[in-house]
């Protein structure tokens, strides 16, 4: 069910889509949360690179940023994974998303900023002002498509006969 759900998920990037609004850093947050590290990072970087190999190829150093900055989801999936409650977990994935967000806004424009801005205070500022538009996109993407994966996987997973969740309602309702 996970793997399917996440492939679902990585096929919305061959759709038609607002700038910026994509599912693989909310792929991170979400294989962080429910695999190990190593499992989650490997999910993140395939769903990526597939993707990538379907709509096309950039300019290498700016696609290490956008990997790099993918690859934080994944610690942002293990806070997740390490809420207590069923409030504080949604309250994390909404700052998993805004987080990942803004890192991945940090992170990729400071490689645009290298590779095409002065290496000046100026440029720095210019960067980061031109991605601004691309920000709203990143954070729709990041905290929409985190809270779908999210409520589809927490929906099967209570509908499911194999269920503990619903297997316990089943036994309070006998």
């Amino acid at each position: 069910m996970i793997y399917l759900i996440i492939i679902l998920a990585a096929l919305t990037r061959l759709v038609p889509h607002i700038p910026n609004v994509g599912v693989v850093t909310a792929v991170a947050i979400f294989a962080g949360s429910v695999f190990s590290v190593r499992k989650a990072l490997g999910v993140t970087f395939f769903v990526r690179l597939l993707s990538d190999i379907a709509i096309g190829f950039f300019a290498w150093k700016v696609m290490v940023a956008v990997y790099v900055a993918h690859l934080f989801g994944v610690l942002f999936g293990k806070w997740v994974a390490s809420s207590k409650s069923l409030q504080a977990r949604w309250v994390t994935i909404l700052g998993s998303g805004l987080g990942a967000a803004c890192l991945f806004f940090l992170i990729t424009n400071f490689a645009f900023l290298y590779a095409e801005y002065p290496h000046t205070v100026a440029g720095i500022l210019e960067s980061y002002t031109n991605g601004l538009p691309f920000l709203r996109g990143t954070v729709i993407g990041d905290v929409g498509f985190s809270f779908a994966l999210f409520l589809v996987y927490d929906t099967a997973r209570a509908l499911a006969p194999w269920s503990p969740t619903r297997q316990l309602r089943l036994a309070k309702s006998i």
